[in-house]
């Protein structure tokens, strides 16, 4: 589906919505003047967001030059210049000193193109001391076979794994207290209204806006390219919602200073 959405030029806010993103602010009490690290930012819908709802200095990273571009002029076209920042860059080699961001949030395409291991150690590199990291990050549920997974993992962007080994992932990069919150479908008390996280493509856009799409998928995929993108995205919602192998994890950990006594 990623790849269709992509050929938007509408905004479409990432799995959660801006209910995860609210509740990821409450629970690392952002406010103005905190410096947040976006990484996977995409078309920096979320990084935008954060901005302008708590009034946080933030910075994107995305591997996608041309998701970068467009960030940078939405950011512009909002205003956001003085507190909005994008750059091209790996997840698994970010151009940042070590300690510099209160918060880094590692969102879905983290591990797309890149070692998680590598990727998650980053986040936590260019996190303060006791400062926190995030991750919202996609993981199994169920049974699905190796190469049925990997058409999975090329056709999101994303490469999930079971929430055990995103936690040790954290913990092997020297962040602890984790608060594991599954935000797949289920209601809660900071969420009382609920829908799945994957939403249909039928569902997301206006008949004008599909139009649009698939004008500009046949410009770049041909009638071939366009039948296998359509053919693709049945096949993964199908996965998603009706077989239910994919389930969407907001993990929040600190990232430990040695000053601190280990918990």
């Amino acid at each position: 589906m990623l790849d269709l959405v992509r050929l938007s030029r509408e905004v479409v806010f990432p799995p959660g919505g801006q209910e995860l993103f609210r509740r990821i602010g409450t629970l690392v009490e952002m406010h103005a003047g905190m410096e947040v690290l976006d990484c996977a930012c995409g078309r920096g819908v979320t990084s935008t967001f954060l901005a302008q709802q708590y009034g946080v200095g933030c910075v994107g990273v995305d591997p996608d030059p041309g998701l970068v571009a467009e960030a940078q002029r939405r950011a512009r076209e909002a205003g956001l210049e003085g507190r909005l920042t994008f750059e091209t860059a790996q997840p698994d080699d970010l151009p940042y000193r070590d300690g510099i961001f209160d918060v880094a949030i590692g969102e879905l395409g983290l591990a797309g193109s890149a070692d998680p291991a590598r990727a998650v150690g980053e986040l936590a590199r260019v996190t303060k001391p006791m400062g926190c990291v995030v991750l919202v990050q996609l993981i199994w549920t169920g049974n699905v076979d190796p190469a049925r997974r990997e058409v999975l993992v090329a056709h999101l962007g994303a490469r999930p794994m079971i929430l055990v080994e995103w936690k040790q992932l954290l913990r092997d990069a020297g962040v602890v207290e984790l608060t594991v919150e599954d935000w797949s479908d289920a209601p809660s008390p900071f969420r009382p209204s609920a829908g799945g996280p994957f939403p249909d493509f039928a569902e997301i856009f206006t008949l004008r806006e599909k139009v649009g799409i698939m004008r500009r998928a046949l410009a770049r995929w041909g009638w071939r390219g366009v039948r296998g993108a359509l053919v693709r995205e049945r096949e993964i919602h199908r996965l998603l919602t009706r077989e239910r192998v994919l389930g969407l994890t907001m993990i929040k950990g600190t990232r430990w200073s040695p000053e601190k006594t280990l918990p």
